[in-house]
């Protein structure tokens, strides 16, 4: 009925830098309450509301509700500071206000994976299940619907493309492995993806860099920002078509690291994948979506859903509780996560 997109400026958010991420919810809260106000929508007609999970221990896929366990999880940050702790604040915050239940629903720790997906190869490491969940079961979802099939029947593989890159292989309506993007798989416009461990560790150890600003290379810093100093897939197409050879090698680095993630998760599937999804931002550039077809083309059919239509699968998920057609779920009911590791 209403979208707004609202945009802060570096001067408004530079009072919240160096702070935890929760601190912008009184401020964020105003600002959606007063869009909500102008356009003549008063909180008190909303039915329920629901905000962008955010790190939380592994769940199992499904729509929760937003109670102090998960409060409390996401102002302790176990798991890390990232923006989407701070969706389901702001959901909460509003939601008491109308007196209305808040939601949140597939979590970027959504984790259905099997027990070999977890070992990384030293039992001091463990893979850690994060990604773009939402945006990939929505999307897979979506293309079962269109197919007349069910998602459960369906074998696919979901490249997320964007500021941070998933791809995912789903059997029987779970995702059985992903790419976790704040650590591993191909390189994005902003974030490393899988880097050389060796060079690595003696990055670490060589006493030019602290631990945040490592972190910073890998994850804000990395990928096409690190080589080309730009973060805008159009500004390297740009590049690109006035013959720069750097950005092109760059570019042509990303897709070639994309399509060889792709055909991992078709191992994951034994070679037998329904079809391949592309979402995320990226997925509107036609170069990249054409040049990364034929790296992959072989393996199944190919589908481009672009965007993250994420405001849309939040939605459906909290429909699909309010009209009895799935239960809510509970963190405290969440099942445990047992990984055994030798030594």
């Amino acid at each position: 009925m209403f979208v707004k997109n609202i945009k802060h400026s570096d001067a408004e958010m530079e009072q919240f830098r160096g702070r935890p991420i929760l601190d912008q919810q009184q401020f964020r809260s105003a600002q959606i309450e007063s869009a909500l106000n102008e356009a003549g929508h008063n909180i008190s007609e909303l039915d329920a509301v629901v905000g962008r999970g955010g790190l939380l221990p592994p769940l199992e896929s499904g729509t929760y509700v937003m109670d102090e366990e998960m409060l409390d999880e996401l102002r302790q940050a176990r798991r890390g500071e990232h923006a989407s702790n701070l969706g389901a604040v702001l959901g909460h915050s509003i939601a008491q206000r109308a007196g209305v239940q808040a939601y949140i629903v597939d979590p970027v720790s959504v984790d259905e994976w099997p027990e070999c997906a977890r070992l990384s190869g030293s039992a001091l490491l463990e893979r850690q299940c994060l990604s773009h969940a939402l945006n990939s079961k929505a999307v897979a979802k979506r293309y079962a619907r269109e197919c007349g099939k069910a998602y459960e029947s369906l074998r696919l593989i979901v490249a997320h493309l964007g500021s941070g890159i998933s791809i995912s292989a789903h059997e029987h309506g779970r995702m059985v492995d992903v790419t976790n993007s704040r650590e591993e798989g191909a390189f994005s416009t902003e974030r490393a993806g899988t880097v050389p461990a060796m060079q690595l560790v003696a990055l670490c150890f060589s006493g030019k860099y602290t631990h945040k600003q490592v972190e910073a290379l890998l994850f804000r810093d990395g990928g096409l920002y690190s080589y080309l100093g730009t973060r805008d897939l159009v500004e390297v197409e740009r590049r690109m078509q006035a013959g720069d050879a750097r950005a092109k090698a760059v570019f042509e680095a990303m897709i070639y690291q994309i399509g060889k993630e792709i055909g991992a998760m078709a191992a994951v599937l034994h070679g037998h994948a329904d079809a391949l999804l592309f979402t995320g931002g990226m997925a509107h550039s036609q170069r990249l979506v054409e040049e990364l077809s034929k790296y992959v083309s072989w393996i199944a059919p190919i589908a481009v859903y672009p965007g993250e239509d994420e405001l849309q699968a939040l939605t459906e998920g909290v429909l699909r509780v309010l009209r009895g057609e799935e239960q809510p779920r509970f963190l405290t009911a969440r099942p445990q996560v047992v990984s055994v590791g030798a030594r």
